[in-house]
């Protein structure tokens, strides 16, 4: 019913609402295109101006390059003519010259001892390509400062003599974009070809020396520029223009992001004006919706749920009593009749269990019957006759009548793997040392794998007993296991029997063997059946160590 008069009430307001969201699209539209534009515009702004100190620098290399001091590498007057060139440029950290071996050969300051620059990138460059190259962000080993080192090559014909390498200062690129100002919310970020951001306004200890984040290292190397929506790594989401490196006139990237809250934060108002006058006059018409709706749909669901939530309380005979035509008391009606079904069922499902374990434990007082019967008769038949064959008989068919127990009981504790297979093979062998022979660490298994470890050694001494290395006078067997990274992994080995080879149907047994363990504990098993004897693998999980 309160859905019917809520439905009247959104009718009338429908068109102003749909008149008003494609006002909403169309602008937001606009501002994003507008916005897009004006970050690729900066971007570029920022690019050209990078680019024009670059090659102003550029300029100063091929300059000096071309003084004689410097071509005849005279170090004297070098160091005189580079020491001038550097104090009258305040935007390069220091200029010098470096041999083919790394070493500096003059320069603008005094080199410390044993200096050497051949592992630095831009030097490498250098003499794979013999052209100008900027390099990556660094510290200077001359002045300590941070820098952008450009390196030019000094030539002699066709021959690469040495090495001319400058840096523009970091501190002074800084402090050009910073002059440049930025709006709030918005930012400018230069990074080498590395990805590390040498300039960011605003915010720059924060970001400079840092490295743009993985998921954004590709557009640093992008075949053309673009512009994308991202959310920067100060929390901030922009509309971000980038300009890729593009060797040799764009030797770093530039990105331009405008804060998207900031850009449409008049769009933003206005929307919130518009949504507050649809909201006043939407209260009156669906505030009648809303008090008819609550008694004819809140209240009857709230019923219906408050019953499910004392049926999860175990409160099984909780009901909601509703009747009557409506939808939702129809519903209501339903669910009773369903929880008289599930209560019907799980009393019907406790009378059956209680007949399972009833026959469960006369089944096993059967077997244990049956199992002192036999001993009885063998005790009549030859225990005075042979006392000594007799008592080991008894044993291995107490030790037998034990683990059929364990069967059919399904009661087990947590156990030393060492017990749990000497208790499974004391029904199988009179003398465990002359036939069996055990090696591995003290693993403790939880019950519920000693039990199917137990049902699965029983099954393979049984086999053995029957066709493999237990029927015979002189076989053997070898049990092996190890514990990794909470794994059992465990091998049984068979030798010393009658000649062995492949079952050509599966019998009970193996079926056992592969489904005896939990799903839980990921068991896999193998079968070798070897003409000398059986080898079985088993592997299984009991937990993390």
């Amino acid at each position: 019913m309160r859905l019917k008069l809520v439905a009247v009430a959104v009718a009338a307001l429908a068109p102003v609402v749909a008149m008003l969201a494609y006002n909403e699209v169309a602008l937001r539209h606009q501002r994003n295109e507008e916005v897009r534009a004006s970050a690729a515009q900066a971007a570029r702004q920022a690019s050209s101006e990078v680019e024009r100190i670059v090659e102003g620098l550029h300029g100063l290399l091929v300059s000096v390059a071309a003084m004689p001091s410097v071509r005849h590498l005279d170090v004297g007057t070098c160091n005189e003519a580079l020491k001038s060139v550097a104090e009258s440029i305040p935007n390069i950290s220091t200029i010098f010259v470096v041999g083919l071996d790394g070493r500096p050969v003059c320069g603008s300051t005094a080199f410390p001892e044993g200096v050497r620059f051949s592992d630095r990138d831009y030097f490498q460059q250098i003499l794979n390509s013999k052209d100008f190259t900027v390099g990556t962000y660094t510290q200077s080993r001359l002045s300590d400062r941070h820098v952008l080192p450009l390196a030019m090559p000094l030539m002699e014909g066709d021959i690469l003599k040495a090495v001319i390498v400058s840096g523009i200062r970091m501190d002074w690129l800084q402090n050009r974009i910073t002059e440049r100002g930025v709006a709030p919310g918005n930012a400018v970020t230069i990074a080498d070809g590395k990805g590390t951001i040498v300039a960011r306004a605003p915010l720059p200890e924060q970001f400079v020396g840092t490295v743009i984040p993985d998921e954004y290292q590709h557009l640093i190397h992008a075949e053309q520029p673009d512009v994308i929506e991202l959310t920067s790594q100060d929390g901030t989401t922009r509309i971000v223009a980038y300009r890729p490196i593009a060797l040799p006139s764009s030797p770093l990237f530039v990105s331009a992001g405008f804060s998207k809250p900031e850009a449409f934060a008049p769009i933003e108002r206005a929307t919130l004006m518009n949504t507050l006058a649809i909201i006043g006059g939407a209260l009156f018409s669906l505030t009648a919706a809303i008090f008819i709706g609550n008694r004819f749909i809140l209240v009857p669901i709230w019923r219906i749920a408050d019953v499910m939530e004392k049926w999860r309380g175990g409160q099984t005979a909780a009901r909601t009593g509703m009747t009557g035509s409506d939808e939702l008391e129809v519903v209501g009606a339903t669910f009773d009749r369903l929880l008289d079904e599930l209560e019907e069922r799980r009393r019907r499902n406790e009378e059956v269990e209680e007949e399972r374990i009833l026959l469960v434990r006369e089944l096993a007082h059967r077997v244990k019957n049956g199992f002192t019967l036999v001993q009885a008769i063998a005790r009549q038949t030859f225990s005075r006759s042979d006392p000594e064959r007799y008592n080991s008989f008894a044993e291995r068919l107490a030790a037998l009548a034990g683990t059929y127990d364990l069967i059919l009981s399904r009661e087990g504790s947590a156990s030393p793997v060492r017990d749990v297979v000497s208790a499974a093979l004391r029904a199988h062998v009179a003398s465990e040392a002359e036939h069996i022979r055990l090696d591995g660490p003290d693993v403790v298994l939880p019950a519920d794998t000693a039990l199917p470890l137990s049902l699965v050694i029983h099954e393979l001494a049984t086999n053995a007993t029957k066709y493999g290395s237990l029927g015979s006078e002189n076989g053997t067997v070898a049990i092996e296991w190890r514990h990794d990274d909470g794994r059992v992994f465990l091998l049984w080995t068979e030798s010393g029997g009658p000649p062995v080879s492949k079952p050509t149907k599966r019998g009970f047994g193996s079926v056992l063997i592969e489904r005896a363990f939990p799903a839980k504990a990921q068991a896999r098993s193998h079968s070798d059946y070897r003409p000398e004897g059986l080898v079985f693998e088993l592997v299984f999980s009991i937990g993390v160590s």
